[in-house]
C-alpha cells in the first residue's frame, strides 16, 4: 500500500513514500514490462525510478547518448548484455552499470530467461520518453526504429 507523510508548513517533514509490491505505474513496450516507481514527481525531479522485466530474446532500443541524465541498472536477476560502444558486458544478477551523459550503450537480454532490472534515471526527465513509446502502441501504431529515435531525441538523447 503507497503511504505518504503529509507536509506542510514551515519546518515540515518532506514526505516520505512508499510503492508496494505490483504498486507504481505500469507501461508494456512489446516484450518489456516497465513499472515506474518513482517518476521524479516526489523527488524535486532529482531522480527517478524503475523497475523492468525484459522477456527471454528482448532487443533493446538503439544504442543511444543522453545528453542530459545519467542512467543506472542493477540486474536484479537473469543476464543483461550491455554494448557499450563496441564493447559487450554480460552483467548477472548483483551487477550495476552506470552509464554518464554522452556514454554510447544500449542493452538486451539474449538469454532463453526473462531478466529484471532496476533503472534509475537522474534527473527524471527520460521517465516521459517510455510513456511516449507506450503511446505510440496505443494508437496502434508498431513500434518502429523511427519512432524511437524520435521519442529519443524530445528527452536530449541521440544515436551514437
Amino acid at each position: 500500500m503507497t503511504e505518504e507523510a503529509k507536509s506542510s508548513g514551515p519546518g515540515a517533514v518532506p514526505a516520505v513514500r512508499v510503492v508496494g509490491p505490483g504498486e507504481g505505474e505500469k507501461i508494456v513496450l512489446g516484450t518489456t514490462q516497465m513499472r515506474v516507481l518513482e517518476d521524479g514527481s516526489h523527488t524535486g525531479h532529482r531522480l527517478a525510478i524503475a523497475e523492468s522485466v525484459l522477456a527471454p530474446h528482448t532487443q533493446g532500443p538503439p544504442q543511444h547518448r543522453h545528453g542530459r541524465h545519467d542512467e543506472g541498472f542493477y540486474v536484479l536477476s537473469g543476464t543483461v548484455r550491455f554494448t557499450v560502444g563496441d564493447e559487450d558486458h554480460d552483467a548477472v544478477a548483483g551487477t550495476l552499470v552506470v552509464v554518464p551523459p554522452g556514454a554510447p550503450h544500449t542493452f538486451a537480454n539474449l538469454t532463453d530467461q526473462p531478466a529484471v532490472i532496476l533503472s534509475t534515471f537522474t534527473p527524471d526527465l527520460y521517465v516521459q520518453y517510455f510513456r511516449d513509446l507506450q503511446e505510440v502502441l496505443a494508437q496502434g501504431r508498431p513500434l518502429t526504429p523511427e519512432a524511437n529515435i524520435a521519442a529519443m531525441g524530445r528527452y536530449a538523447t541521440g544515436l551514437s
